[in-house]
């Protein structure tokens, strides 16, 4: 009986232990955290999003084209250090939107100047379409998150 008891007893501490919080319990909102983020009383933050589109300008030659993509990649790190850039990826398919980019600037002219910066676009490999974007300022760690998972940069 007392090994029922003992029993009985771990299985009500795990379960309290490994419950979920509610849904309905709003968790603590971080004061410090909204600021360092650039958040606005919703969580949220002006960005600009850009639509990364085949440009008029296609390499042919293979190795010409792979030096140029990682010129390109390289760009998208030095961005992504720097800040004023929070996410970048290509689309899986083979359509003439090839990806996007989020920046950390709250103005079109601010974008299109950091888009000059970037090999394919001033190769004409690429153009970009801007537009602006607004959304959770949490985006502002997915740079921070990423370098913690990565194993190899796609620049190297």
């Amino acid at each position: 009986m007392k090994k029922l008891t003992l029993l009985i007893a771990i299985m009500a501490f795990a379960f309290t232990c490994f419950a979920q919080e509610p849904s309905n319990t709003k968790p603590v909102f971080d004061a410090a955290l909204a600021k360092k983020l650039g958040a606005d009383k919703y969580g949220m933050k002006k960005y600009v999003m850009a639509f990364l589109k085949a440009g008029p300008n296609r390499l042919q030659d293979s190795a010409a084209l792979m030096q140029l993509q990682m010129a390109h990649l390289k760009n998208i790190t030095r961005l992504a250090n720097e800040g004023k850039l929070v996410v970048a990826g290509p689309f899986m398919d083979d359509q003439p939107i090839r990806g996007i980019f989020i920046f950390n600037v709250e103005t079109i002219e601010e974008a299109k100047q950091l888009t000059e910066t970037d090999p394919a676009v001033k190769a004409g490999s690429l153009v970009m379409e801007l537009h602006p974007f607004y959304c959770s300022a949490a985006l502002m760690e997915v740079n921070s998150i990423h370098h913690r998972i990565e194993s190899k940069s796609v620049a190297d």
